[in-house]
């Protein structure tokens, strides 16, 4: 018997030629949040490459230490910080993945014993806390252990007759000709983490602008490297439609939304980017508290409280209980005009307006875009995705009043593969002020 497919009811022979079709469902998701970029300064790792990290990644071998090494805060803080790792343990309370980036390349430590060339994996001061010992092996004496140790800790132990044997394990390269001889645990020294200018900046921006993220951040006070981060936003942003925002010490003079301004201290940017990036669409970091491990202690007054929100600037404050929160999750935006008003200072509203332009050009691009007949069934089966989509945003509070029937025009362009939509989005944002009458009888 024939079978097969059918597109048209053409066929010759008998048979049953049956097409398999999906039940029609929504092709269009709010897209999920949670997605940080940090370039630091390390003691250990790949350098100038994007590295992904989440809460299950091997912190030791992938940048040197355990991300709850009681050394690290002080590292980080200390007036030359020589280690920033601390940070990403403050990205990671609130984010899914930090996408990290080493921006310093300095001098590999490295050690000679006899003949045996040991050279740490990485630059940086860490390959100093790595040392290697070459003694006899008590099974076999034509044989040598290679112990490799990290802070008097084994990390790897091979046993071999020849250097040549050797391989190279999460700390040490080896190399060298000849015979191996024992020798004491000797410590690789000479490492060195490299300065930082600019360049590895911009070096960074090249590199995490193929990834998919919502907020990066820059810790410090540069005002040069503070403007390559604004210009770098401002491009994704309105020139290539990738809705990210960056957090920047004491930079409120940006005027722009995709720039949120830290006021108490640059150690607390990293926490804002990540407690941002895993934001959701439907919610405020308004008066949220603090989990970081960073001390902050605010001290504003009423009248600097008010003076810094109306500047622009993120700040931290105390709330009647003591605890330190955010006072108010803004943005640097403030030049309002009759387009562009004081919706657009707040974050709950931006992302909720940056999920739609991301989440709309996904749509378009992977079901559309070259896909669809630009004609009235077409743009009518574009006009629907994009209902049920502002429908699921309306479903989450992230939007209200969407009215399906007038909130949404799909028409023909200029030109005939051109597509003209007009979308009428009204965010939900937080409540956070309460005025109250009370009426006295």
């Amino acid at each position: 018997m024939a079978g097969g497919t059918w597109i048209t009811q053409n066929k010759v022979r008998p048979g049953i030629y049956v097409n398999f079709k999906s039940v029609p469902d929504t092709l269009g998701n709010v897209s999920d949040r949670g997605v940080c970029a940090l370039p630091l300064i390390m003691n250990w790792g790949i350098e100038a490459t994007v590295v992904e990290i989440n809460k299950e990644s091997d912190f030791l071998n992938l940048c040197g230490y355990d991300l709850f090494n009681s050394n690290l805060y002080t590292y980080a803080t200390a007036s030359t910080p020589t280690n920033q790792l601390f940070y990403i343990r403050e990205a990671l309370r609130n984010s899914i993945t930090v996408y990290l980036y080493r921006l310093n390349t300095g001098v590999k430590a490295s050690a000679t014993l006899g003949n045996l060339v040991c050279t740490a994996k990485y630059t940086g001061l860490r390959g100093n806390d790595v040392s290697v010992a070459v003694q006899e092996n008590i099974d076999d004496e034509t044989d040598f252990d290679v112990i490799t140790y990290l802070d008097s800790i084994e990390m790897d132990r091979q046993v071999v007759a020849t250097i040549s044997a050797l391989t190279s394990n999460d700390w040490v390269d080896f190399s060298g000709t000849l015979a191996l001889a024992v020798t004491a645990g000797t410590a690789l020294t000479l490492g060195t983490n490299g300065t930082v200018s600019s360049t590895n900046h911009t070096n960074f921006t090249t590199a995490i602008e193929v990834k998919d993220f919502n907020t990066l951040g820059y810790i410090g006070d540069d005002s040069d490297i503070k403007a390559l981060y604004e210009v770098f936003v401002s491009r994704l942003r309105d020139d290539e439609g990738r809705k990210i925002q960056a957090v920047l010490f004491n930079s409120a003079s940006s005027d722009y939304e995709g720039i949120i301004s830290v006021k108490n201290d640059a150690s607390i940017v990293p926490w804002v980017v990540g407690a941002t990036a895993g934001a959701g669409v439907n919610e405020s970091l308004t008066y949220t508290k603090y989990s970081g491990d960073i001390p902050i202690n605010p001290t504003y007054t009423n009248s600097q409280i008010i003076a810094a929100l109306n500047a622009g600037e993120f700040v931290f404050t105390k709330n009647g209980s003591g605890d330190v929160i955010v006072e108010q999750d803004i943005n640097t935006f403030l030049s309002f005009t009759t387009d562009k008003g004081k919706v657009f200072r707040k974050n709950r509203p931006i992302r909720v307006l940056d999920s739609i332009a991301v989440d709309a050009k996904k749509i378009y691009e992977n079901f559309y875009i070259g896909k669809v007949d630009n004609n009235a069934d077409g743009r009518n089966l574009l006009k629907n995705e994009i209902i049920t989509y502002m429908n699921t945003l309306q479903g989450l509070n992230a939007i209200q009043n969407f009215d399906a029937q007038t909130d949404i025009e799909i028409v023909e362009g200029m030109e005939s593969d051109a597509v003209l939509m007009g979308i009428y989005a009204q965010p939900v944002d937080a409540i956070e002020k309460v005025y109250v009458t009370v009426n006295v009888v």
